[in-house]
């Protein structure tokens, strides 16, 4: 039997550094092929290994900001004079194909990937256990200098402050729980009854 179509879920993660959003992202990709990974563009210089279209999308800041500007980019911003954003074409596509897209990204990218996608995003916001906790997960990491560190912390204040604006909220005690609780969200926002594009056809099929 064929499964109705549906079209697709633009499922965004959000939180501080080190709560666990892109672990949680990975796990999900990870257990889920089907779900499409986004390639982002970017005005940094590749590294080395990385290859055009499969890591990122290299463009100059000047093609950057063009492509902001007529609207080729669902979400972008400029972090210490080096543009990222999403592409807009790709991700509508695989939408309207019914292929299910997971972002994790900060609390203004999801502002921006909501307004311009409002049908489409189901968002989640994790947070820690406390402050003092992430502190420690970001000392754990052990790939940031302390100074860096203090940074982060600063700057988590200011991400959770932002929680309330997300359609779900998950508190990341311990990562197994939440990988499951954040399948769970993804697979509710499945079955909403607008995202059931072909439920009609198939409803017309009960006929005696």
């Amino acid at each position: 039997m064929t499964r109705p179509s549906r079209r697709g879920v633009c499922f965004i993660i959000s939180a501080p550094s080190g709560a666990g959003k892109s672990t949680i992202a990975n796990a999900l990709r990870a257990s889920e092929p089907s779900l499409k990974h986004s390639v982002s563009v970017t005005t940094r210089q590749p590294r080395p290994g990385e290859v055009e279209g499969v890591h990122y999308h290299f463009r100059d800041l000047e093609n950057f900001r063009k492509m902001a500007e007529q609207g080729d980019l669902l979400e972008w911003a400029e972090v210490f004079g080096r543009g990222y954003g999403t592409p807009r074409k790709p991700v509508e596509e695989a939408l309207a194909a019914g292929h299910d897209m997971v972002f994790d990204i900060d609390w203004q990218g999801h502002r921006l990937m909501r307004q311009a996608l409002p049908d489409d995003v189901v968002s989640l916001f994790v947070l820690p256990p406390s402050l003092e906790e992430l502190e420690r997960r970001l000392h754990r990491r052990a790939s940031d200098h302390p100074e860096e560190i203090e940074k982060r912390m600063r700057a988590a204040l200011d991400e959770i402050s932002h929680w309330s604006e997300f359609d779900h909220v998950i508190v990341n005690n311990e990562l197994d729980a939440a990988i499951t609780q954040a399948r769970s969200v993804l697979q509710s926002a499945r079955q909403v009854t607008r995202r059931q594009t072909g439920i009609a056809d198939l409803v017309k099929t009960f006929t005696r």
